[in-house]
């Protein structure tokens, strides 16, 4: 099965779609593209093939790898003096989350003068870029998680507060996707896991945040059913294609429904992240639970409503149960202690950035510093709400 998809961007899905690269290139009139992914991937064989393939058309295209999950501002500048020293006119962002957010913010920032930090998702701040040379990005995703072929910003940390940044941008946006679920199928058990529940936290969020937004929610529930019928299958069975891309629609899915806004999940584990480099799905993962129960009171109604769409009894504990069961078979821990160490938490700091993440202000229930110490209080020691 092959498909072309144009929401909210052109997406190429199918298998070993790969294979149409260079031509996704040349309908961007990408002439010399700056491949970017992460230290690890650029050493498999199936990446370095890729690369290979590419440069039989694009002789000139040049990698750049020097980073790892959780990127930092220093890499995002590295790879901008590599794109304009190699005169590159396009990016070909390539692997998970962390490749695809560097991918994105190379190609934002080769266009501006200021420093990346003033393009924070605050307000208009992303009225203050030169637009012009913005150039074309091809969004090529290895896991099934974070969903940023399709969103319009980059996560990147800055290294001196030691805090995540949500870089914003409308041309952020890649203009061609490449959903190949052969590209997934060597992901561990693990990061199957890890990046599924992140799919399934993006869509939950977007589902939770209020505001009118039918598109968002309709897309919202659509992902997170696409999770439950295929994150197990993937997880046992990697190689089962059809389970590996409904995983990669379900991430896609997450992304484009966010714009609707997200949520407390987020907003605890982007400061952990930055902190104590926990990849980003297992955090959300972890917190899933005690933000769900921590809203009950404002998304009951809501979570009931489409039960039975699901295939869960109508009841606001039937969806919690099923998350609960799903951490459990995916072997995903239910508390914080149990991948960080307690005695390293600044409970007090890490409350202050997790109200101060923008993922807050879209949270169902108003937060405060208290509200956040007590979620991550109870993430310590797994009692629920």
């Amino acid at each position: 099965m092959k498909s072309n998809w144009n929401y909210p961007t052109t997406i190429w899905v199918g298998e070993n779609r790969i294979k149409d690269l260079s031509q996704a290139c040349t309908n961007l009139k990408i002439t010399n593209p700056l491949f970017v992914t992460d230290k690890d991937l650029i050493n498999l064989p199936m990446v370095k093939n890729i690369v290979i393939e590419v440069k039989k058309s694009f002789k000139g295209m040049c990698v750049f790898s020097n980073f790892s999950g959780n990127p930092v501002g220093e890499n995002v500048e590295e790879g901008v003096n590599e794109f304009k020293k190699n005169k590159c006119n396009g990016v070909i962002a390539f692997g998970g989350g962390s490749g695809l957010d560097v991918g994105k913010a190379i190609a934002f920032m080769s266009a501006q003068s200021r420093p990346i930090w003033d393009f924070e998702d605050i307000g208009d701040y992303w009225k203050r870029a030169d637009e012009k040379n913005i150039v074309p990005i091809i969004a090529v995703p290895t896991t099934a998680g974070t969903g940023s072929e399709t969103g319009r910003a980059s996560a990147i940390i800055n290294n001196k507060t030691g805090v995540k940044k949500i870089i914003f941008h409308p041309k952020i946006l890649p203009s061609i996707v490449i959903l190949d679920p052969v590209l997934t199928v060597d992901l561990s058990p693990r990061l199957t896991a890890a990046t599924g529940m992140d799919a399934l936290a993006h869509n939950l969020e977007a589902f939770c945040a209020p505001g009118f937004h039918p598109m968002a929610d309709g897309i919202a529930i659509e992902g997170m059913k696409l999770v439950k019928k295929s994150l197990l299958k993937a997880a046992k069975n990697g190689k089962d294609l059809k389970a590996r891309a409904d995983l990669l629609a379900a991430a896609s899915m997450g992304s484009t429904a966010f714009q609707k806004g997200l949520g407390a999940i987020h907003s605890l584990s982007h400061p952990i992240n930055a902190q104590f480099n926990v990849h980003h799905g297992l955090s959300n993962a972890i917190f899933t639970p005690y933000v769900l129960t921590f809203n009950k009171n404002l998304i009951e109604k809501k979570i009931v409503s489409i039960c039975d769409y699901l295939n869960l009894d109508k009841n606001f504990d039937s969806f919690l149960n099923w998350i609960l069961d799903l951490r459990k078979e995916l072997n995903i821990p239910h508390k914080l202690s149990e991948v960080v160490e307690v005695n390293k938490i600044n409970l007090d700091q890490l409350s202050i950035m997790a109200l101060e993440d923008p993922s807050t202000a879209t949270n169902p229930k108003k937060m405060t510093v208290d509200d956040m110490k007590i979620l991550y209080e109870h993430s310590i020691s797994g009692e629920l709400f």
